[in-house]
């Protein structure tokens, strides 16, 4: 082991976190949110992963199957563990002032989680070789870092619409989204699980789940941004 190799990696590991929590924060161009908001959303969005895998744990004694585990439980703890931290700490925030901001704060919080993730799965990968730890970061901060961004950015527009919105529309709003993020999520893990099985699987995450993601992303934001300034 070269000495100060493991700080390079912890570096490497939380910088695609930190790159795309940058890019969605700059992405709201008109009203941008206090740093120290988005800084504190991040962080507990780090902080949540602790709660969100005990409750992962406590399912995994029960259900045996990686794939329900990983293409059903994880998701919805997951996403509904980053979604409190919005819905608790942002969305009654004075600083919550236009649609966009839900998709901010959301990947924010969800940023913080993959931050977090991301380095346990770096280092897993460390123990066993340092040219595989920097493999796995380089996928992940291309896939699965800004993936936890792209699903809580689902049910973070759905915050933003919500707040704005009639109060007999709200909550209907926010479980839709919250729900499709879910979903995402979900046939994100599953398809990344059956790619070790059907080769096509693969294909279809790369090709299609992807790239629909991004689509969707920059559409609710295009969206978000245009409702911010009517």
């Amino acid at each position: 082991m070269v000495d100060g190799e493991p700080l390079v990696i912890l570096a490497l590991a939380l910088a695609p976190g930190i790159f795309w929590a940058w890019y969605f924060y700059r992405r709201d161009k008109f009203d941008p949110e206090p740093a120290a908001l988005i800084v504190k959303l991040f962080l507990l969005g780090v902080l949540v992963t602790f709660p969100v895998a005990f409750v992962e744990g406590f399912f995994g004694l029960f259900v045996l199957s990686p794939l329900i585990m990983g293409a059903v439980i994880a998701p919805i703890v997951e996403e509904y563990g980053k979604f409190t931290v919005v819905r608790r700490f942002a969305y009654r925030n004075a600083e919550f002032d236009e649609p966009m901001d839900g998709i901010v704060y959301a990947a924010a919080a969800a940023l913080g989680l993959a931050s977090l993730e991301n380095v346990l799965y770096v280092f897993t990968a460390y123990v066993t070789s340092p040219s595989l730890a920097l493999g796995t970061i380089v996928v992940r901060a291309i896939f699965s870092v800004p993936g936890h961004a792209l699903f809580a950015g689902v049910w973070g527009y759905a915050l933003g619409r919500a707040k704005f919105a009639a109060p007999e529309r709200r909550a209907g709003t926010i479980l839709q989204g919250l729900a499709l993020g879910m979903i995402l999520h979900g046939i994100f893990n599953f398809l990344l699980f059956s790619a070790e099985i059907v080769a096509y699987a693969m294909a279809v995450f790369v090709l299609v789940l992807t790239p629909g993601l991004w689509i969707l992303a920059n559409r609710n934001i295009r969206s978000a941004l245009d409702h911010g300034r009517r």
